[in-house]
């Protein structure tokens, strides 16, 4: 590894330290003066004022050597209170201190030439820095990247890391969005924990949140009305923004940084259906696009989220190379997996078949579920044909931080189902060609709570418990009216508390043996499945369905098909004609979780809650016309 390298991501906003000096730049075209306010002290009480100098288009710009790295300094406009600086790297203490200045060129690489890894690799690990460890800091996760590793965990994906209120909470509600969370451990932390898992071969991906800003801490409305559309909303308050350039180059800014400066493997923008952008260019197609013409050194990716079902970002070219993003969050194949193993029918769950695994198969052959077609619960029709993409273009998961913790306790799927099903649905998720996702603890089959959690005062913090109580009273879990007397409030820390990750499980001969399992499963996906991703196409995907069992094969490569069978009956199922007569001689059983269940297979039968993945050199599957 090229170690001692340094990297500095030069910003337009907020402050850029170079050579001993500092210049400050803040866009606040309605201002009449501006100041930078700065604190030597530890306690970061402001201690002077500087003049910034007004340029052009409602920029304010000072160079000075008043204030060096670890200094706190904020902004004071037209001679208010102080306020930290909105694209500060660091802060000196929550959302409401000074800013601190830092150096970026402080920390000196370990691994400057990493080169990251490609897509086709990607094993994502949702993690949240608060509850994946007790001590809930960035380096406090360095000890259990090794056992990430040996699980065969290719990607950690932070939950949201900008600074929000208070010290504890998803991350969703940030403010400062390019300081790394103080609690956390800020940006020397997580430059530590970036650089020990590269040294892994770990990729880092970060949970970024370009649709809205948190309610605590957000003094942007105050001081720079500009920055939002008030006559424009979402539900969160008012759009940002994104037709003036500044606040534009804000949020791509930040993305190339945290690619650049931190060497972030890769970004999730969360909720992009949820940017009200009025440009003739979607912020998301602007910002991957810089994102590919800056970062060319390296492989970085881009996953999005997105209720609409869209597809035009996730569109490959010719060669199979990722124009703009990498991967898109496919809610569809969680939904229906979540309804066959549950049978949960509330809420968005009502567009789901518990009985069939039609939706499930559908998902896994060409992407989306609902491609155009009419979804009950959202009363219109939804996405568009998704059949030609790759199924690398897909991101699928049996749950993650909001399929766990936006249910009324927080539950997981492991602890709503049988163990059988569970098996099968962790087989096919890690078995297929999509790009597998686990959150927290799949790995050993945790089945500990992650609930919804934040650090709010007064009225907000009210606001919240009662808004969260309200949101699940229809649901089932509150038919016993004495169930909302243990609901978990978002703001009592012991709700924190519980939804840490207890690593003592693994000590336990059943969390032993679904590790086991799991590593299996991603040893086979390494060894076998992933070589035969490299540039694959889209559109071959197929799939014969009866009832809750399915085949669905890919070619993935010219004549190399991969097919995954499954049963998610507690019968048998009889698939006589379903294959080529005498086709599975020839074929490679790559996995089954049933001694004998292949040999079974050969003779028609397919048993109960089995899954076996076959590697062939033709297609298995017997299309009508062969019948």
């Amino acid at each position: 590894m090229d170690a001692g390298r340094t990297f500095s991501f030069d910003l337009s906003w907020g402050a850029q330290y170079e050579d001993g000096k500092a210049r400050f730049r803040i866009w606040a075209p309605g201002a009449k003066s501006v100041e930078v306010a700065s604190a030597e002290s530890d306690d970061y009480q402001c201690e002077s004022f500087e003049p910034m100098a007004r340029g052009e288009s409602g920029w304010w710009e000072l160079v000075t050597d008043k204030v060096q790295p670890g200094e706190g300094y904020g902004f004071r406009f037209d001679g208010g209170k102080v306020r930290p600086d909105p694209a500060a790297r660091a802060q000196g203490g929550d959302v409401h201190w000074l800013s601190r200045l830092v150096d970026p060129k402080a920390h000196e690489w370990r691994t400057g030439d990493w080169k990251g890894r490609p897509w086709q690799e990607c094993v994502f690990y949702e993690l949240h820095v608060g509850t994946f460890t007790p001590e809930g800091t960035f380096e406090a996760i360095i000890p259990k990247l090794e056992h990430l590793r040996e699980t065969g965990i290719t990607a950690i994906e932070l939950l949201p890391v900008a600074q929000f209120g208070g010290q504890r909470g998803w991350g969703y509600d940030g403010v400062l969005l390019y300081a790394p969370h103080q609690a956390y451990g800020g940006p020397e932390g997580l430059k530590r924990l970036v650089d020990a898992a590269h040294e892994r071969g770990i990729m880092v991906f970060l949970d970024v949140v370009y649709n809205h800003f948190g309610p605590d801490g957000n003094y942007l409305p105050e001081y720079l009305p500009e920055f939002f559309h008030q006559e424009i909303s979402t539900p969160w308050g008012a759009a940002i923004a994104y037709d003036e350039a500044p606040v534009r180059d804000f949020m791509i800014e930040n993305a190339l940084y945290w690619l650049t400066e931190y060497r972030i493997d890769g970004l999730r923008l969360d909720a992009i259906d949820s940017i009200k952008d009025t440009t003739d260019t979607p912020l998301v197609k602007e910002l991957a696009t810089r994102v590919r013409e800056t970062v060319t050194d390296r492989h970085v990716h881009i996953t999005t989220e997105d209720d609409r079902n869209i597809t035009w970002h996730i569109e490959r070219c010719e060669d199979g190379a990722v124009p703009l993003v990498s991967g898109e969050w496919n809610d569809d194949f969680h939904h229906t997996a979540h309804v066959i193993a549950t049978n949960d029918q509330e809420g968005y769950y009502t567009d789901y078949d518990p009985n069939s695994a039609e939706q499930m198969a559908t998902a896994l052959a060409t992407g989306f579920v609902f491609q155009g077609q009419q979804s009950e619960h959202r009363e219109r029709r939804v996405g568009t044909d998704s059949s030609e993409l790759p199924p690398t273009a897909f991101v699928n998961f049996l749950q993650n931080h909001d399929q766990i913790g936006n249910r009324a306790f927080g539950d997981r799927m492991r602890s709503l189902t049988s163990g059988r099903v569970y098996d099968c649905l962790q087989a096919i998720l890690l078995l297929s060609p999509q790009i597998p996702l686990m959150f927290q603890g799949d790995e050993f089959g945790d089945t500990n709570s992650f609930c919804f959690f934040t650090d709010f005062d007064g009225e907000l913090a009210n606001a919240v418990s009662k808004g969260r109580k309200k949101e699940f009273k229809s649901f089932a879990a509150f038919e016993d009216p004495e169930a909302a007397d243990i609901f978990p409030d978002p703001n009592d820390e012991r709700t924190f508390e519980v939804s840490r990750l207890d690593w003592t499980r693994l000590a336990q001969p059943i969390h032993k043996r679904r590790l086991q399992v799991t590593r299996k499963l991603l040893g086979i996906r390494a060894k076998t499945l992933v070589p035969l991703l490299d540039k694959v196409q889209g559109g071959t995907g197929m799939a014969m369905v009866e009832g809750l069992g399915f085949v669905v094969a890919w070619e993935l490569q010219p004549g190399r098909f991969w097919h995954l069978v499954v049963n998610l009956a507690d019968e048998a199922w009889d698939v006589e004609g379903a294959f080529h007569q005498g086709a599975l001689e020839g074929a490679e059983c790559v996995y089954t979780n049933h001694k004998n269940a292949f040999e079974s297979l050969s003779q028609g039968t397919m048993c109960a809650t089995c899954v076996i993945a076959i590697l062939a050199d033709t297609l298995l599957i017997a299309e009508p016309d062969d019948e």
